[in-house]
């Protein structure tokens, strides 16, 4: 059975839409990472891809996309 791509090619289009009304035409896209949890029967694995194959740079989204949410965050107080 394939893996069913729906979810992902909708959180991408919704995303592309949040940007574009956010920012416009005067900004350009740089490096893309996307994060996927696989579900199987025999638990669940991710998977990681970036545009830019150094791990460097990966690593460097991932901590910046860690800060934002982090700090997007605000638990009850």
């Amino acid at each position: 059975m394939a893996l069913d791509q729906k979810k992902v090619g909708q959180l991408v289009a919704e995303h592309m839409a949040a940007l574009e009304a956010h920012y416009g035409d005067e900004y350009e896209i740089g490096d893309v990472c996307s994060i996927v949890e696989i579900l199987g029967p025999h638990g669940s694995t991710v998977r990681v891809r970036s545009s830019d194959p150094r791990s460097h740079v990966t690593v460097g989204l991932l901590r910046v996309a860690e800060a934002t949410l982090l700090e997007a965050y605000q638990p009850d107080e």
